[in-house]
């Protein structure tokens, strides 16, 4: 019988699996699912693939962060990505690898997690992989394959001078999240701390929507379908930072992205209630794992719930109001460890 202190080395393999299997709903695309050796996925022709791994201490805290938290996270990152490339996500394959001490009702709570957004997502949970780890060790891995629908994918590299630049979803939000929690506020198990300030104040509600959209992102994933049938040149999804996830397109296309002051002042004026203007507006421009999409159109065709934030031109590299940006964002190979939940 497994119990809230049980851990994943007084389970078997097969007795969490058994457990956690029943989380994921069968979808029609599913052929063959969990059980076999390998899943058996239907496609229509082209098919799109991504991967995104989590390591705790790395990309989330424990203290910051729950399993479910963690499961909407690596979910959504994943088919952001699909959706990026003009695409609507089919299935996953997740992985656990795990110090054998770690709770199965952690392993648990990830699994319920995933397989409820996948079954939203209308994504199906094909199968995985497990393994054990050394003391302390915990990540998790899932790599998600997608459909174009006949369509060609949308790439960075097709960006043209002349295009509209515009934006999909929030930004800033999952970086001010996180600033809040490195204040201090908003910790797991916080009993009230900083929340009765909060009460009543006009920016209370904006804290937890930041803290919120850090925690479990929001994508619109049906955007980026949408945005390809529209005539999309480049696209990808916002995981690094506005500037540096731009200075991509910009590099692949051989042009330059001149983004405006103006268009971005309503996302630093939302966010400065909650973590002040300069904050604000940094989070904005470089803050990561927001997964809102970021495109470039031909003018005149820009579809609904899109917003235009600046044009493409001849050039290189990225400008705000005609001054150049460097690049900065999330590089997982130059932070500091635990900076980033």
């Amino acid at each position: 019988m497994i119990t809230a202190d049980t851990t994943l080395g007084e389970v078997t393999e097969e007795g969490l699996l058994r457990s956690i299997f029943p989380f994921f709903t069968p979808q029609p695309g599913l052929l063959v699912g969990p059980g076999d050796d390998a899943a058996v996925v239907a496609s229509s022709g082209a098919v799109i693939a991504t991967t995104d791994t989590m390591v705790r201490g790395r990309d989330w805290l424990d203290e910051w962060s729950s399993a479910a938290d963690v499961g909407v996270k690596l979910l959504t990152q994943n088919l952001a990505d699909v959706a990026a490339m003009g695409g609507v996500g089919t299935s996953v394959l997740v992985t656990l690898v795990a110090d054998p001490a770690t709770p199965v009702a952690w392993a648990r709570a990830f699994a319920r997690s995933v397989g409820e957004g996948a079954a939203d997502a209308g994504v199906a949970v094909a199968g995985g992989d497990l393994s054990s780890a050394p003391a302390g060790v915990l990540l998790v891995s899932i790599t998600a394959l997608g459909d174009l629908q006949g369509r060609p994918a949308v790439l960075r590299s097709g960006a043209r001078p002349g295009d509209v630049v515009a934006v999909c979803g929030t930004l800033g939000r999952s970086a001010a999240g996180l600033l809040l929690l490195q204040r201090g506020e908003g910790a797991m198990g916080q009993a009230g701390a900083g929340r009765r300030e909060w009460a009543g104040s006009r920016d209370g509600g904006m804290r937890k929507l930041c803290l919120a959209h850090h925690r479990a992102p929001v994508a619109p994933l049906a955007a980026g379908p949408a945005a390809a049938a529209a005539g999309a040149t480049a696209m990808l999804d916002v995981s690094d930072g506005l500037l540096r996830d731009g200075s991509r397109i910009a590099a692949a296309s051989g042009v330059r992205l001149d983004l405006s002051n103006a268009a971005l002042a309503p996302d630093i004026e939302t966010l400065a209630t909650a973590v002040g203007e300069g904050a604000a507006r940094e989070c904005v421009l470089a803050g990561g794992e927001e997964h809102s999409l970021l495109a470039t159109f031909p003018a005149a065709r820009l579809p609904d719930s899109w917003r235009a934030i600046g044009t493409v031109s001849d050039g290189t590299g990225i400008t705000l109001d005609g001054e150049p940006q460097q690049p900065r964002g999330w590089d997982h190979f130059r932070q500091e460890p635990d900076t980033d939940d």
